[in-house]
């Protein structure tokens, strides 16, 4: 008998009784936070999961099947100019518009091909921070400085991180540079702008269907009419995705056909029986998703078309059971907070907007700790820290939440540490912390 595996068994039976027995079922802020957490699961679910994650699986799929590991060594390896990796890494965070979850996928896949560190860590915070979308509404909200100093720290934010984390990892990088340079990258197997074309057609599919809804009162901008016709907009991205599945990926136009017939069908169908208006656009995606994964994989003709979806579903299998356990986490000890409702956690909302008023180093610290453990899906962030600031917040710890908030989360941070290890996701969690709580003091003394 194995004493060790017998003690351990019986301290875990131990742990497990004791908190069942002393579960604090009587106190108001425990079954409030439990609400929370069921609150904040639900709405991860409905709200996030099938329109942002499944998709960006498929995104970080083409990444990591169609792109050549010579195109991700050439612009994001550790041999890459410096200029050009690190202008990529930003370019893309800017047009990716997704939140620190959805960013997962994508960020492992090129890991995966070999990036060098600083980019990859350059595109991991890119990717939340340097979200065009999200800066606008931050201007139009709170005001022009506070969008301006935003924008600023996470595009400088993005480039220092990841040549920090270069520079204290570069024995690592020395070695993966000398590996790289007798790399011989296989030949491309078709045209770049084809894969490229394939790959947009995701990404705007993704950048639509989560397109958010206006600042109240606003039925005139650009941005409203955009989000009153984005299903229309998804849905023509949707038809060229039809056109690159036959005519780049060589999948039968029959096939391709019957699932655009079922995507509208289920759309229909959803239309007249679902009344939540929420809820609708999710069964068309579902449909979608199952009906690209069924005609992918049971493809005869190219090998790399089954391989993308069974890469996008090792993607999935990796990172969604982390996610729900970090959602889960996040929602009982800080609550749920999204479309205008507010739920409490263990930790009462009123100690954090306590604790961040002001303009002092512990409050913009404070700020960027509990951005980066808290969860914000993309936008969310906006309303949540106008909230803080009308509740006492600092205009400095709100730019340094705004900078720390989106680009991590505890969910985030789980599936980073499978991707490159503790220490680095350690670092990397310091170092954002640690430039936003300066990026708020700066601004604070400013403002």
């Amino acid at each position: 008998m194995d004493n060790k595996k017998e003690i351990k068994i019986l301290l875990w039976i131990i742990v497990i009784f004791g908190a069942a027995f002393f579960l604090p079922i009587e106190s108001a802020r425990f079954t409030t936070a439990i609400s929370a957490t069921l609150d904040l699961v639900k709405w991860y679910a409905r709200e996030h999961v099938v329109l942002c994650l499944l998709p960006a699986f498929f995104i970080a799929g083409v990444i990591s099947v169609f792109v050549s590991q010579g195109s991700v060594l050439r612009y994001f390896g550790a041999n890459a100019k410096k200029w050009l990796a690190y202008t990529v890494a930003s370019v893309s965070g800017a047009i990716l518009a997704v939140c620190s979850c959805t960013i997962l996928p994508l960020f492992s896949s090129i890991h995966k091909r070999g990036a060098g560190l600083g980019p990859a860590i350059a595109f991991l915070y890119s990717g939340p921070a340097i979200n065009i979308l999200a800066i606008i509404l931050t201007a139009r909200i709170m005001g022009f400085e506070i969008g301006i100093a935003r924008m600023i720290g996470a595009v400088l934010f993005s480039v220092i991180i990841g040549l920090i984390m270069a520079f204290i990892y570069r024995k690592e990088e020395r070695i993966k540079k000398e590996e790289q340079m007798h790399i011989e990258p296989e030949p491309e197997k078709r045209p770049i702008w084809q894969t490229a074309f394939h790959f947009f057609v995701l990404v705007l599919i993704l950048v639509f269907a989560n397109w958010g809804h206006p600042a109240q009162g606003d039925v005139s901008s650009t941005w409203y009419y955009i989000w009153a016709y984005k299903w229309y907009i998804t849905g023509l991205f949707g038809l060229l995705l039809g056109y690159s599945l036959i005519r780049i990926l060589k999948i039968k136009w029959q096939w391709v056909l019957i699932a655009a017939l079922a995507i509208i069908a289920s759309a229909l169908i959803a239309k007249n029986l679902i009344s939540d208006p929420k809820l609708t656009p999710l069964v068309p995606m579902i449909v979608g998703i199952a009906a690209l994964s069924i005609i992918t994989l049971f493809d005869k003709k190219d090998e790399e078309n089954r391989e993308w979806t069974l890469s996008s579903w090792g993607f999935a299998k990796q990172i969604l059971p982390l996610l729900a356990f970090g959602v889960i986490v996040a929602g009982f000890l800080l609550g749920s907070t999204h479309d205008g409702k507010t739920i409490a956690g263990v930790i009462p909302n009123e100690w954090i907007a306590w604790l961040v008023g002001g303009n002092s180093v512990f409050s913009n610290f404070f700020a960027s700790i509990v951005g980066a453990f808290m969860y914000f899906a993309t936008l969310t962030e906006v309303p949540i820290v106008q909230g803080l600031i009308a509740a006492g917040m600092g205009k400095g710890p709100a730019l340094a939440l705004l900078l720390a908030g989106p680009s991590l989360s505890l969910p985030n941070m789980l599936v980073i540490r499978k991707v490159m290890g503790t220490e680095k996701t350690v670092v990397y969690v310091v170092l954002v912390i640690i430039l936003s709580t300066i990026a708020g003091l700066i601004f604070g003394g400013i403002v």
